[in-house]
């Protein structure tokens, strides 16, 4: 691999994993991989799902023992960590869950385990004055020490949680695990600041994150793995890697991403007329049986609220919509259910799925009437077609007497599908279907929802990544602060022109 410059400067690594080989019953999670950071870089680790990224982070941590391999941290090289031993070196880890006391106070939070006493107790004067000085200067976060975290937004209550890992002032190694999955755009770019700032005081930083656009925006090399190995490690980073990187992590090429698009006769099944709700008016397009559209659109267009509009979440203020030639007006999501319309909803883990309930229960939830006789489960035929259904989803693991908390988000993502495959459906609405999902789960789900269309239902993709809608959909209809434009046939669209259509920019619309 082609030095990088640190390496050049011969510049002492405050992390280096070298050969690393963790083996589980039947599995090996990493098989001789690598990982090396410098001081004050941001270092990017991506994989697809399964590709041993989480593993490797728990070996850091001292989760995991590894099996061969070893871990140096500054001048110290380890065979084996323990969480105390990485603690006492200035590892630090910042979580996707937040995990703070709603009502605790921020200064409360951040000294959490580590509180400041005086002579008669806590003293939270001090304790409210370093962490007001904390956020202030490292975080450049302005958040008063003596707010509930139940009155905070995402972000701020992100940036607690990194105060309260660095205000000891001990940390040479920050690892952002997901940092952004609960975070909007205008937070994302709260936090990213918050990590330049951490980046100008010479603090290391590993960030793993499946938004490959944040990876190149915000690393300065990045780290690949794929089926536990280190496949490439990028010492530049810009946009260009983008492709290259997702070729890297998938074993193919970007191109190969997409199945193909079949051009078959369609009749018209479902159409919207003057369609008007929250956000959103005077919307029109259709879908035929056997077509995948596109809905595109920026935060605030509307794309949200049309959606659940069409599912029976919410009400129509105007307008009218057809299904199968018939008047459609879902008032509850029961009565679309009923009339063979499916959600695959954007936010799977509170919408989607009883996190708690085995996957063959979250398959059979949509269709138990199928499962059931009177008041009695037929236990045996509900778990046969799960277990059908996760070998043709390709699950992993194929167990569907486990939890959906416990499978990663491209798995849970396919236990949602699978329940409306099990049901079956004419017309599909498929909300951010791939959204904090692998690059590898992403090629898997695109295949199941052409399939869907192959096998003759309407399907409904609504997502806010253009290289999504373009690989995947037949025709585009862009809302645009609430309205709808005329619809695009994808093959006719390029990624800035698409762009240009969702934010009103000059682009033409054709290659």
């Amino acid at each position: 691999m082609p030095k990088s410059k640190h390496q050049a400067t011969e510049l002492m690594p405050v992390l280096d994993m070298a050969g690393i080989s963790v083996s589980f019953p039947g599995v090996k999670a990493l098989d001789k991989a690598e990982l090396t950071v410098y001081p004050g870089e941001v270092h990017g680790l991506v994989g697809e799902n399964g590709a041993g990224k989480s593993t490797m982070i728990k070996v850091l941590a001292g989760v995991y023992s590894a099996d061969e391999g070893i871990v140096s941290l500054g001048k110290e090289t380890y065979k084996n960590l323990s969480p105390a031993s990485v603690h006492a070196a200035g590892v630090r880890f910042i979580h996707q869950e937040l995990h703070l006391v709603p009502h605790f106070t921020v200064a409360e939070s951040v000294f959490m385990g580590q509180e400041i006493s005086g002579r008669f107790g806590l003293d939270k004067r001090t304790m409210n004055a370093r962490a007001e000085t904390f956020l202030h200067k490292t975080l450049n976060a302005h958040i008063s020490p003596r707010t509930l975290i139940r009155d905070l937004g995402t972000a701020e209550r992100k940036l607690v949680q990194i105060a309260r890992a660095l205000i000891d002032g001990q940390a040479k190694l920050v690892v952002f695990d997901e940092p952004t999955a609960p975070l909007t755009s205008g937070e994302v770019d709260q936090l990213f600041a918050a990590i330049a700032g951490l980046k100008s005081k010479g603090i290391a930083m590993i960030y793993v994150s499946h938004y490959l656009s944040e990876i190149t925006s915000i690393c300065d090399r990045v780290t690949v793995l794929r089926n536990g190995k280190t496949v490439k490690v990028f010492n530049k980073v810009s946009d260009q890697i983008t492709d290259p990187m997702i070729a890297a992590m998938v074993g193919r090429e970007i191109a190969d991403m997409f199945p193909e698009k079949e051009n078959t006769p369609k009749t018209k099944l479902f159409e919207v007329k003057g369609l008007s709700g929250a956000s959103f008016s005077q919307v029109n397009f259709e879908v035929a049986a056997g077509e995948v559209i596109g809905i595109a659109g920026l935060i605030g267009s509307g794309r949200e609220e049309l959606i659940d509009t069409i599912y029976g979440l919410l009400p129509k203020t105007d307008g009218q919509m057809t299904l199968k030639g018939k008047a459609y007006v879902p008032k509850r999501p029961a009565m679309a259910v009923k009339a063979g319309v499916a959600l695959v909803p954007r936010d799977r883990r509170n919408d989607g799925l009883v996190l708690d309930q085995l996957v063959v229960d979250n398959i059979n939830l949509a269709s138990l009437e199928e499962v059931s006789t009177a008041l009695m489960e037929k236990r045996g035929f509900a778990k046969y077609r799960a277990e059908t259904m996760a070998d043709q989803l390709d699950l992993r693991p194929r167990n569907v007497t486990t939890i959906p908390r416990l499978l990663s988000g491209g798995n849970q993502q396919k236990v949602v599908l699978g329940r409306w495959l099990v049901k079956g459906g004419d017309l599909f609405i498929l909300d951010e279907p791939t959204i904090g999902v692998d690059v590898g789960a992403k090629v898997e789900i695109y295949a199941l929802i052409r399939k869907l269309a192959a096998q003759g239902s309407a399907v409904i993709v609504s997502s806010g990544d253009p290289v999504e809608l373009l690989g995947l959909t037949d025709r585009i209809m862009v809302l645009r602060r609430g309205h709808s434009e005329v619809s695009h046939d994808a093959v006719d669209l390029t990624v800035d022109s698409l762009i240009a259509l969702t934010t009103g920019g000059s682009l033409g619309t054709a290659k």
